[in-house]
């Protein structure tokens, strides 16, 4: 594995001048913004933005310091890059970094910095109806209802406006029919053809980091499992992982095993909800089934294994809150014999219908080449030929001895999709059987003493890569930062539809199956 430090970046920077800390052993570096300025181009050239964020009187810093992860291939840590701001005036790094533009957007809505050059300033999460000076992660905003009826935003978000002969517009949502979370997907077409789509999110928005302040790091794991319903393993798993980094505690390997067989079985489930309802929009409820099926089952195992069918309220910072029997392990183990023989014949009745396959190949492709600048990560980057998966790359808990496959598809349309996903439903079984068959005795907690410090950690969610920064202060919670695949994945979604028609949308958007939630924080 290369060193980060050497890479081009040393060019800013000494070994003298960075510092280690975290599971992966991350490197933090301090620039000052003429430093960062001439160093962002040559970032630019080889490293990838993983997350950019703003924390509010940062260890001696009176004022801002603004926070922006890197990753770069080969290389097994996240390069984090401090910046301390002397004003609430900055410059922006979207023309270099394409998926900072809405961190940047985000960053303003939440502390009030503005980034003076961007091409973006429309406000992100602080839709119309939220006050006039409003900043609700500024440390001198109280957790507390406010007042929505005076002072409101003037100004109606204005989206882009494309005109031609013969073009208009499809507003969709951000109401939508069942029980699908709101979003709002602005269509311009010409006949059927779409040949742009603007997305606007964050009517959920939960004030879920601002909710984690001042509370105690065992208190937020619930929160952690609340960002999207269904990854809550993998959110729990990444706050866990932050906050014993911090302390330095070290877990038993049961406690390891037991959290990556719950983990693989997320992956499973949500990887078999996507399929099926794939199936469901092309009309096609019969090839859906088997799907179904198997994903009530994995779900049911998920509920006798640990209580919950989300698999809620079994991970704690140290391990596990509770020990799973080895009578319930059994079940799964025997279950699992025959799983792959059932999801094998659930896609033969998927690839024997023509129609089917008609349309899911050639249908809402993400090209390769916006893989980096937007980093996307997960089944939608993979599928379009991009071997990024964080259990690999930035390996944690047992992941680094397992050996992984990283299987990928090259066309990047629907069929890809559907079809790496089934791939990674294997490789998850065959994780699990292998752990199940190595399962250690002994205890699956170790005790937790909270220390002050900051960590990072990045796991691979079922939509990708998921990102957590937890800051500890005086014992308690003074920032939690969390970006979700989601957030960066749904920009994937703009691209992917262009040049499809309408009723392929509904297609396209499910095979990302990309989390609201999990985007409105």
């Amino acid at each position: 594995m290369k060193n980060i430090i050497t890479e081009p970046a040393k060019l800013l920077w000494t070994p003298e001048s960075a510092f280690r800390e975290g599971a992966n052993q991350d490197v933090y570096v301090t620039l000052d913004e003429e430093t960062f300025q001439k160093g962002v181009k040559i970032l630019a050239e080889t490293f990838e933005l993983v997350a950019l964020f703003c924390v509010e009187n940062f260890a001696e810093h009176t004022g801002f310091t603004l926070f922006y992860a890197f990753e770069k291939q080969g290389c097994p840590e996240i390069l984090v890059i401090k910046r301390p701001l002397t004003s609430m005036q900055t410059t922006s790094v979207a023309k270099d970094f394409a998926s900072a533009c809405w961190y940047e957007r985000e960053i303003n809505d939440g502390f009030g910095v503005e980034f003076t050059d961007a091409y973006d300033k429309r406000r992100l999460f602080l839709h119309e109806t939220y006050p006039v000076g409003f900043h609700p992660l500024l440390k001198s905003f109280p957790n507390q209802p406010i007042e929505t009826g005076k002072s409101l935003q003037q100004e109606e978000y204005q989206f882009k406006k494309l005109e031609g002969e013969g073009v208009y517009q499809i507003p969709v949502g951000p109401v939508h029919a069942g029980i699908i979370e709101p979003g709002h997907f602005r269509f311009s077409v010409i006949g059927e053809t779409i040949f742009n789509l603007e997305i606007r999110m964050f009517y959920k928005h939960r004030g879920v980091e601002k909710l984690a302040e001042g509370k105690k790091p065992a208190d937020c794991l619930q929160i952690a499992e609340s960002i999207s319903g269904d990854e809550s393993a993998a959110n729990a798993a990444a706050f866990c992982i932050a906050v014993e980094s911090i302390a330095g505690s070290h877990l038993p390997p049961r406690a390891l095993q037991l959290r990556t067989i719950l983990l693989e079985m997320e992956r499973i489930y949500s990887h078999l909800g996507d399929m099926a309802g794939m199936m469901t929009d092309v009309a096609y409820p019969v090839g859906a089934t088997g799907y179904f099926i198997l994903r009530e089952e994995i779900l049911r195992l998920n509920q006798a294994l640990t209580g919950s069918r989300f698999l809620k309220n079994i991970f704690c910072i140290g391990g596990m809150r509770r020990d799973i029997p080895s009578g319930s392990l059994d079940g799964l183990a025997e279950y699992l014999k025959a799983f792959p023989k059932k999801l094998l014949e659930a896609n033969e009745l998927v690839h024997k219908s023509a129609w089917v396959i008609d349309r899911l190949e050639t249908t809402g492709i993400v090209k390769k080449e916006l893989v980096r600048p937007l980093h996307l990560t997960g089944p939608v980057a993979r599928a379009s030929g991009a071997a990024a998966d964080t259990r690999i790359a930035h390996p944690y808990g047992i992941y680094a001895q397992l050996e992984l496959k990283n299987p990928t598809r090259e066309k990047g349309d629907v069929m890809s999709r559907f079809e790496l996903k089934s791939a990674e439903i294997i490789d998850s079984v065959t994780i699990i059987n292998r752990l199940l068959g190595e399962l250690k005795p002994g205890e699956a907690t170790t005790p937790f003493n909270i220390t002050d410090g900051h960590a990072l950690a990045v796991v691979e969610a079922p939509r990708g890569q998921t990102v957590h920064w937890v800051y500890v202060k005086n014992g308690v919670i003074d920032r939690y930062k969390v970006r979700t695949a989601s957030f960066c994945n749904w920009l994937s979604l703009e691209h992917a539809v262009q040049g499809n028609i309408v009723p392929d949308f509904p297609l396209i958007n499910k095979s990302m199956n990309l989390s609201y939630a999990g985007t409105d924080l």
